[in-house]
């Protein structure tokens, strides 16, 4: 498994009629690989993984495989709110040749850490695949404490995808943790900076759909030492996202995309697409910034 490079939390692209877009979706694999990235987070809060059922969720792990070919890591997000779609999702990974897995902790209900701490008990005991925590606050109501991170750590699981843009309460679980194979990755290319300089092996990337180019030069920057240019670089995306996030921003990916000449169709409803003002105010702001030509 090579974690050495950018992660894209890739986007599932469907089509109007709310059925998976395949082509679309090899379409931007082949678009990641050109421009660097050498490993997928699929069906996690980018990807739509909450909005998809079980039966999509499984064919676009299968097919994220097939058109990488070998090229990337590809690490598939289990979770939900149902342990047995959980476990079925986990063996599934691992039977079409998944890398990892990952997880947010279970939501919706009110669980102490003794329940999440066993739910990740029982996700690393079913798998022989490394389990990864996904850290996301904001979006499962659960705050996983730099203790229970620890305990984690001790029945197994083998690293963080940190999403919860605390970067002092990510330097709190550096320091926690010993165990010298334990995996932090910092889940936003907003914090990829400061995050890798004290431990983050990478950084897993919604931004990076759109620009892989950018965050691809940011990490590289950073791996070479190349810290003054890596801080202009680290302000550059920051500036990308401060646009993104002027319309709904998941959305705004498959906008951005079809801007590149990349063709990806659109978001699964619930989530809406951007209207005509959106996608020129997207288009305007982007090209002013001089990341779009």
């Amino acid at each position: 498994m090579n974690l050495n490079t950018v992660i894209t939390a890739l986007i599932t692209p469907f089509t109007s009629d709310r059925r998976l877009y395949l082509d679309g979706l090899k379409n931007l694999v082949e678009f990641q690989i050109s421009n660097g990235v050498r490993a997928f987070y699929i069906c996690g809060t980018y990807g739509g993984g909450p909005l998809m059922t079980l039966a999509e969720r499984k064919k676009v792990a299968e097919s994220v495989i097939e058109y990488a070919g070998g090229r990337a890591t590809v690490i598939v997000h289990v979770g939900a709110s149902n342990i047995d779609d959980v476990l079925e999702l986990a063996k599934h990974a691992e039977d079409i040749g998944a890398h990892a897995i990952a997880s947010v902790p279970p939501y919706y209900y009110a669980y102490d850490n003794e329940a999440i701490i066993s739910y990740f008990k029982m996700l690393v005991s079913e798998v022989k695949l490394p389990v990864f925590l996904y850290n996301n606050p904001a979006r499962t109501g659960v705050k996983i404490s730099s203790e229970v991170l620890k305990c984690l750590a001790d029945i197994g699981v083998a690293g963080v995808k940190d999403s919860s843009f605390d970067l002092v309460r990510f330097y709190e679980d550096v320091i926690t943790i010993t165990r010298n194979d334990f995996k932090f990755i910092i889940g936003t290319e907003a914090l990829m900076l400061p995050a890798m300089m004290v431990g983050s092996t990478t950084c897993v990337s919604g931004l990076s759909n759109m620009f892989p180019e950018l965050v691809v030069k940011l990490y590289n920057l950073i791996k070479g030492g190349m810290y003054e240019e890596a801080s202009k670089t680290q302000l550059e995306v920051i500036s990308v996202r401060k646009v993104l996030h002027l319309v709904p921003t998941i959305p705004a990916v498959y906008e951005v995309l079809r801007f590149r000449g990349i063709d990806v169709g659109y978001p699964k409803p619930p989530m809406r697409r951007l209207n005509m003002r959106e996608v020129e105010l997207l288009r305007t702001e982007l090209a002013k910034i001089g990341v779009l030509r």
